[in-house]
């Protein structure tokens, strides 16, 4: 599939104009071959990296390449996103769909786990393909979303009179040009029961372009209330660029939330994670999940044991002021919201 063709996939309406986030889009390192050259490391073991990318392929943007450390096989940004042999073994618990996300699949395109809530995926293409992604199985060809699919869930929400709120997620939501955004916006917003609009999306941190004039000015006159919640796992991730955009939008009434997920070898540290929170309030960000990863098969090197969680977080707690420390949660198939660890 092109990336015009996933990016568009869901809605007929869209309009393709390109701005400068979509050229970094179009751009993107594809391999990881390019990936390491880019960042001045080789490797001796190419061919393992291109069996792990078999199923799930390689997209990263230059922008984020850039805060990579060259020739630091560590940096934490690489890591989250270059192949590894580890995603070919198996591991014991870890599976496909350990969230039974197949379960809450109502209709095309919808996933309905909360009773006052829905989340809706208009596209299933990403920015960047992070390895721990708890969705690299989820069968998107199924839940493609055109404009019959999207009428469907309409009505869906509006026969289930408890649902308030959307969450636009995929996939990335902020895939969609600021048109096509637009359009979908202005259809949830004829619905008279909902009441919040959520947009989980990595797009900004790793294409900071992507936070435009016009979609802040869309977000800020919605009839719905409005949050964008970004998706930062390292203080690295945010530099000047990204600083001052997030700054901008925050200063124009945008309610700006930050989930992470615990990945061991990139964040599992409480000096690291409050340097995280620390840089997201200087951007106008409240921390707001600490995800523990889920046990999705090809992620298990990821994995960070609930003891160190803990420990991690109490840490955490003793550096920072409470608004600042995101809450630990993990996802369990079949309940009704996120779990507190403690």
């Amino acid at each position: 599939m092109s990336e015009q063709t996933a990016g568009v996939q869901a809605l007929t309406l869209h309009t393709i104009t390109e701005d400068n986030w979509q050229a970094d889009l179009r751009d993107s390192i594809r391999s990881a071959s390019a990936l390491l050259n880019a960042v001045n490391l080789s490797a001796d073991d190419l061919g393992e990296h291109e069996r792990a990318a078999l199923e799930f392929p390689i997209r990263v943007p230059l922008p984020f390449v850039a805060r990579m450390i060259p020739g630091d096989p560590h940096d934490p940004l690489l890591r989250q996103v270059i192949t590894d042999r580890a995603e070919t073994l198996p591991a014991a618990g870890f599976t496909e769909d350990p969230l039974e996300e197949a379960n809450a699949n109502a209709l095309p395109g919808l996933i309905h786990k909360y009773k006052s809530r829905v989340l809706l995926m208009p596209t299933s293409a990403c920015a960047v393909h992070c390895r721990y992604c708890f969705r690299r199985h989820f069968p998107y060809a199924d839940n493609r979303l055109d404009e019959t699919a999207l009428a469907n869930i309409i009505n869906y929400i509006k026969q289930n009179s408890e649902i308030n709120e959307v969450i636009l997620s995929g996939g990335d939501p902020l895939i969609l040009d600021d048109i096509a955004l637009d359009k979908l916006m202005t259809v949830l917003e004829g619905v008279t029961q909902l009441k919040r609009l959520r947009i989980h999306t990595r797009l900004p941190v790793v294409i900071p372009a992507r936070l435009t004039d016009v979609l802040a000015e869309r977000l800020q006159t919605s009839s719905l209330n409005t949050a964008m919640v970004i998706h930062c796992n390292h203080p690295a991730e945010l530099d000047a660029s990204l600083i001052q955009r997030l700054r901008q939008w925050r200063n124009r009434g945008i309610t700006l939330l930050n989930q992470s997920v615990l990945l061991s070898g990139v964040n599992d540290s409480a000096e690291t994670l409050a340097q995280l929170s620390e840089r997201l309030d200087d951007a106008g960000v409240l921390p707001y999940y600490l995800h523990l990863t889920d046990p999705v098969a090809g992620t298990a090197h990821f994995h960070t044991d609930d003891t160190q969680a803990i420990g991690i977080h109490r840490a955490l707690r003793a550096a920072l002021p409470g608004y600042l420390v995101p809450r630990l949660v993990r996802e369990i198939a079949g309940e009704t919201s996120k779990r507190v660890v403690s």
